[in-house]
């Protein structure tokens, strides 16, 4: 990969999807031996979406993965949408599915949103609750994960955090209901201040349909509001941009 720096971006290139999942890989890998071998913990949280789906596999299939101490590993959800654990737009299931039935996690080190609730403020307070206890936070305290890996939609969203969504006002709570309308579901997502709380963040973007927004967001002035990702801008040196060609062919133009 090839990386491109400058005073506060981040940006590693990669030539195709392939090799940007597993440059995620290594990154996961690299982030989770440093964390474990400083406090014997790793906490991530990942978000669903298709572009994460290779890297997933592979987090199920490289031996470099299989070999991690997984008993030592934190796995929590940036959002899921509001669907039971077995349905195909579930994000705990994507990942069920690819990765964790495959390596040697315990389950009680997979700490999923209850997202077949129907009652949505009390999966968000148990979702809040859980982040709690594990991280040892009291109210009022931000757990700061290791790494959180996003996506970033088409619109500039990330996790469930979308344009003129309230959750983006949200600065008191670990966890925030976004209710959907247009017969998309409702979701419930991490809030940006637990996003800028981590310490590293690495966002993927991948494919063509990413493109325009992809150069929009990253050379227009910041407008949260329009562009959630810009929520991100005050903790740029925290975050690294992993892009493949295709999502990056309008950054090389004039």
């Amino acid at each position: 990969m090839k990386s491109m720096n400058d005073a506060a971006m981040r940006v590693a290139r990669a030539p195709d999807a392939e090799k940007l999942a597993r440059a995620a890989l290594d990154m996961f890998i690299q982030n989770a031996r440093e964390a474990i071998g400083e406090r014997d913990v790793f906490y991530v949280a990942i978000s669903g979406g298709h572009t994460p789906e290779r890297f997933f596999e592979l987090l199920g299939q490289e031996e470099a993965s299989l070999a991690m101490p997984w008993e030592k590993i934190q796995v929590f959800w940036v959002d899921e949408r509001c669907v039971p654990p077995e349905a195909e737009a579930s994000n705990y299931g994507l990942a069920a599915n690819t990765f964790l039935d495959k390596v040697s996690i315990p389950p009680q080190n997979v700490h999923r949103v209850s997202g077949e609730s129907i009652d949505y403020g009390m999966a968000v307070s148990e979702y809040q609750d859980t982040i709690r206890e594990v991280f040892g936070v009291k109210r009022g305290e931000m757990p700061v994960f290791d790494l959180i890996m996003l996506g970033m939609g088409e619109d500039g969203h990330i996790g469930s955090l979308f344009p003129n969504s309230y959750a983006l006002f949200d600065t008191e709570d670990l966890v925030a209901i976004v209710y959907m309308t247009q017969g998309d579901y409702s979701r419930i997502t991490l809030t940006h201040p637990v996003l800028c709380a981590a310490q590293h963040l690495v966002i993927l973007v991948s494919g063509p349909e990413k493109a325009h927004i992809l150069k929009e967001v990253l050379t227009s002035e910041p407008d949260p509001v329009k562009y959630p990702v810009h929520t991100l801008w005050p903790i740029l040196s925290k975050v690294t941009w992993f892009i493949d060609d295709e999502a990056g062919r309008l950054l090389d133009a004039p």
